[in-house]
């Protein structure tokens, strides 16, 4: 359970324990509920909390609602009243996560079912994850990318993530630390749960959105740095595997992931085996901008405290 007090549900901030759906529900029985994660990041120096794109992601929330034709929507300006009303009444000083669902709650709803929509949110701490800093050793999975033709990657439905958790789930019984799709046209894809790029010659290099892949946030941030700050330009086109092997750098951004260097991929080592000096500028960037510690592209975050 989380470690919050509360949580919001139907725009609501109830107990946690009171956060419950029911077991025969259309988002139960047949997964039909779609979500986004959100981070806020702490700065200490200016006592603020600072969610990071936070209107891209509620418009990427409803074209997920749109794709999924559940039969109502929520606002961009009701999700965010109910996002900052939760955080506040948790009071949460440190960087946050913030998962939004969206969910079909007809009770004993047919798979066809498209409304009641319920909304729940979930505001929690969360760090950095453990291999951040020294990268992860990685393989490319057996397992298929699912396609845009069969459950669509690019929205951000929970049936979906089935997809990668066999991937990764199968990568760390064979003593990896995390896995990279294929397409069914065995390009590359990405991880599950967040976008990939590569690095040869100098050259940033990613999947395009057409590789089935989810259309991220952090994806499109990562591609702004690159042009911004090091006038760097970079490719989307399609990727082969063993293209994978020939790459000085890589490493997967998410939000969740934020930016998580891969150091080798199925045992071959990328570059030094070390993390590369474009995904250490790329690193270290990031975080003086989602924290706000540098004043470019304020209108990336969203103030918690003090904001009306």
């Amino acid at each position: 359970m989380p470690d919050v007090k509360y949580l919001s549900l139907n725009g609501k901030v109830v107990p946690t324990a009171d956060a419950r759906i029911h077991i025969l529900s259309p988002a139960v029985k047949y997964g039909t509920n779609v979500f986004e994660g959100i981070r806020g990041y702490w700065n200490n120096e200016e006592k603020q909390l600072y969610i990071f794109r936070l209107t891209e992601h509620l418009l990427r929330l409803q074209f997920s609602m749109k794709v999924m034709r559940f039969g109502e929507s929520y606002t961009v300006e009701h999700l965010r009243d109910c996002i900052m009303e939760l955080i506040k009444a948790n009071d949460l000083r440190e960087d946050t996560y913030i998962r939004l669902f969206a969910y079909v709650d007809d009770l004993d709803g047919e798979m066809t079912a498209s409304g009641t929509i319920g909304m729940a949110i979930a505001a929690t701490p969360k760090g950095r994850r453990a291999k951040a800093h020294d990268g992860v050793n990685v393989a490319v999975s057996s397992w298929q990318r699912i396609s845009d033709n069969s459950m669509p990657p690019r929205i951000k439905c929970v049936a979906n993530y089935n997809n990668g958790r066999l991937a990764w789930m199968q990568a760390k019984q064979d003593g990896y630390d995390n896995v990279i799709l294929l397409t069914q046209r065995g390009t590359v894809a990405e991880g599950p749960g967040a976008c990939l790029f590569i690095v040869r010659d100098g050259v940033p290099t990613t999947s395009t959105v057409a590789s089935d892949i989810l259309e991220s946030i952090t994806r499109a941030t990562v591609m702004q740095i690159f042009r911004e700050y090091s006038d760097l330009e970079t490719v989307q086109r399609d990727i082969g595997r063993t293209e994978l092997y020939a790459a000085q750098e890589a490493f997967y951004c998410g939000t969740g992931h934020e930016i998580l260097p891969i150091v080798s991929i199925d045992r071959h080592s990328l570059g030094d085996g070390k993390v590369g000096a474009l995904t250490e500028m790329l690193r270290q960037k990031y975080q003086q901008l989602v924290r706000g510690e540098i004043a470019d592209h304020a209108e990336w975050r969203t103030p918690v405290y003090g904001s009306s």
